[in-house]
């Protein structure tokens, strides 16, 4: 089963990414609880890591949260070394953290989630899980 992450502004959708399967993305947060909060969930990016992927949505105000833990995430990822994702992405190798976990379309995840997020904030709509 995968996921989906997606943005409408009533019927219509105005950005969405194929994460790939819950296994992916919680391998995501796994590493983000493991190698950047120290072990401790929530700790620094309770709205990323404290959130249930089959929850429904991350409403407006959260996403004002998701978007600056995303960047701190971003930030920290550059610097760390690459990591072996859930899923083993099949394309260039990564040279960092940030670059071992990706979209289904082998985009970069967190970049791909930030652009969510602000197309969320802009349009002042929730993100779904579907």
């Amino acid at each position: 089963m995968s996921l989906y992450l997606c943005v409408f502004d009533g019927e219509q959708e105005m950005e969405g990414i194929e994460v790939g399967s819950y296994a992916s993305f919680n391998s995501f947060r796994s590493y983000v609880v493991r190698e950047i909060e120290g072990g401790t969930p929530g700790s620094s990016f309770p709205t990323l890591v404290l959130h249930s992927d089959s929850d429904g949505e991350w409403p407006l105000q959260d996403c004002v949260r998701l978007r600056s833990e995303l960047g701190s995430i971003r930030a920290t990822m550059v610097g760390r070394p690459p990591v072996t994702p859930a899923d083993g992405f099949s394309g260039p190798p990564p040279e960092n953290a940030l670059e071992s976990f990706r979209d289904v379309d082998g985009q970069l995840l967190v970049e791909r989630m930030q652009t969510l997020v602000e197309v969320a904030i802009q349009r002042g709509r929730p993100i779904l899980f579907q």
